[in-house]
C-alpha cells in the first residue's frame, strides 16, 4: 500500500509560511527579556490591537487547546459551565482541558446546523433555573469559522451574544480559523463591539509555527493576568518565539497581511475542490473545508491511492485546504476522487 499523503487531512499539516520563518529569524537576533516582556511581543500585540481597532491585552500560547481552556477559566468558576455548540472543539477535541484548567468547569453542548448554535436552543439553555445539583452556565463559547467550515456574520454572532450578555455571561470566541472567516467576509473590527470578552486568534492553522494569540477585550479580566498564565503553565520564558510569527503573519498595513491573504487562498482552493467533488457536500463551503458524504469503501479506495482525510464527527469525510494548497494538488485530488466515486 502506498504511503499516505496528508495534503488534505488538516490545515495544520502544512508548514509555516515564509513570512513567519523570516520573522522568527529576525527575532532570534540579540537578547530579549523573558516571559512576554520583550520588544517583539510588544510589537506583535500592537499589530493585533490595530487589526481589531481595540485597546486589548494580548498574550500568546503554543496551542489552541491551551488558549481556549485558559480563556474559559477566566469566564467560569469550577462549579459553573460553558455553553457551546455540541461539536465545538472545546467539547469534542480538547480531552477535557477546559475542565482541567478550570478545576472542574463544565461544558453544555447546544445543537445547530453546520456548527452554528441555534438561537432557540441557546435561549432555552439560558432559561434553565439554577439548581444546586447541576453546574449552571456562566459563559458562552462561539467558534468562527465553525467546525464545519461555515462562517458567522458579525450580526449573527451579536444575536447570540446579546441574550447571554443580558444575563451577565462572559463570551469567548474560538478563532482557530478566524483568518478563513475574515477572508470569507467576517468584519473583524466588530468583535470588540458585539460583546466578545476573550478572543483566540489562530496562527497555527493559518500558516504559522505553533502560536495562538489570546486577546482580552474585557479590561476587568486583566488583573494578575500573567500570574494566571504562569499558574497554567502558559507563560513561556522565551516569549518572543511565540509572538514573532505574528509580525510575519500580519504585516505592517493593518489589513490582516499574509494571515488574511493566504486564508483567502485556502478558501479559494476549497471552492475549487468543491467544483471537482463527485460526492455530495453535507455543509456549505464558506471557509477552507469540505464535508462530504462518502461511504467507507470509497474512502478506503481513496486512502489506498495515497490520500488521507478524516471521518468527521457527523460521519462525513473532511477535506481541508491550507495556505500551502496549490491548484495542481486540488486537480490531482479531483482526478483521484473521480476514480473512486
Amino acid at each position: 500500500m502506498s504511503q499516505a499523503r496528508y495534503d488534505f487531512a488538516s490545515d495544520n499539516v502544512a508548514g509555516a509560511m515564509p513570512e513567519v520563518m523570516e520573522a522568527l529569524i529576525a527575532a532570534n537576533a540579540g537578547t530579549a527579556s523573558g516571559y512576554g516582556t520583550d520588544h517583539v511581543s510588544a510589537a506583535a500585540a500592537d499589530r493585533i490591537r490595530a487589526l481589531l481597532d481595540s485597546d486589548a491585552e494580548v498574550r500568546f500560547t503554543a496551542s489552541g487547546t491551551a488558549a481556549n481552556a485558559f480563556a474559559l477559566t477566566c469566564l467560569a468558576r469550577p462549579h459553573e459551565a460553558v455553553l457551546a455548540h455540541e461539536h465545538a472543539h472545546i467539547c469534542t477535541d480538547e480531552t477535557g482541558a477546559p475542565g482541567f484548567f478550570g478545576q472542574g468547569v463544565g461544558l453544555i453542548g447546544l445543537p445547530g446546523a453546520s456548527g452554528k448554535i441555534e438561537l432557540p436552543a441557546l435561549e432555552a439553555a439560558l432559561a434553565e433555573p439554577d439548581v444546586s445539583y447541576r453546574q449552571p452556565a456562566a459563559a458562552l463559547s462561539l467558534t468562527n469559522a465553525t467546525e464545519y467550515g461555515t462562517v458567522y456574520g458579525a450580526d449573527d454572532l451579536a444575536a447570540l451574544i446579546a441574550p447571554a450578555k443580558a444575563q451577565g455571561y462572559g463570551v469567548h470566541l474560538d478563532g482557530a480559523r478566524l483568518a478563513n472567516a475574515v477572508a470569507a467576509g467576517f468584519d473583524l473590527k466588530r468583535v470588540a463591539k458585539i460583546g466578545v470578552d476573550i478572543l483566540v486568534i489562530g496562527g497555527t492553522k493559518a500558516g504559522s509555527t505553533p502560536t495562538e494569540a489570546v486577546v482580552f477585550l474585557d479590561k476587568d479580566l486583566h488583573r494578575r493576568l500573567d500570574a494566571r498564565l504562569k499558574h497554567a503553565g502558559q507563560l513561556v520564558s522565551k516569549g518572543r518565539f511565540l509572538s514573532a510569527p505574528w509580525l510575519g503573519l500580519l504585516g505592517e498595513d493593518n489589513d490582516g497581511g499574509p494571515w488574511a491573504a493566504r486564508a483567502a487562498h485556502a478558501n479559494a482552493m476549497a471552492r475549487k475542490l468543491a467544483d471537482l467533488m463527485p460526492f455530495p457536500l453535507r455543509h456549505p463551503v464558506e471557509a477552507n473545508g469540505l464535508f462530504v458524504d462518502m461511504d467507507d469503501a470509497a474512502l478506503e479506495r481513496l486512502r489506498g491511492r495515497g490520500w488521507f482525510v478524516y471521518r468527521f464527527l457527523d460521519g462525513t469525510a473532511r477535506f481541508m485546504c491550507s495556505w500551502a494548497t496549490t491548484p495542481e494538488m486540488v486537480e490531482e485530488l479531483g482526478e483521484a476522487l473521480k476514480t473512486v466515486a
